[in-house]
């Protein structure tokens, strides 16, 4: 799927998931979400267990790593209202892989 490079006007970034595909690759009951870096080897674990990921206007999945994965890879800043596309592939229950461009 592809999702949106998302950032909350500060600090926090993250990546913003569009509502089929959180209800194709996603389920509520998960409280959270194991998520591979692409060229990083540890995974990292995202809190999905919030009123705001299954909101219509929201959906993102953030953390502190993945704001650092995308200033290592040089994807923030952004231009004005031009975030980054990247790629997520859902690999098994709640395990998925985020891919540059």
């Amino acid at each position: 799927m592809i999702v949106t490079v998302w950032n909350n006007g500060g600090t926090g970034y993250g990546i913003k998931i569009d509502m089929p595909d959180r209800k194709k690759f996603f389920k509520k009951e998960w409280k959270s979400v194991v998520l591979e870096l692409e060229g990083v080897g540890l995974p990292i674990e995202v809190n999905t267990d919030k009123p705001s990921f299954w909101h219509p206007g929201c959906g993102e999945l953030i953390s502190k790593e993945i704001g650092e994965w995308l200033a290592k890879n040089g994807l923030i800043p952004w231009p004005y209202r031009k975030p980054p596309k990247l790629r997520l592939e859902p690999l098994s229950n709640r395990r998925f892989r985020l891919f540059k461009p």
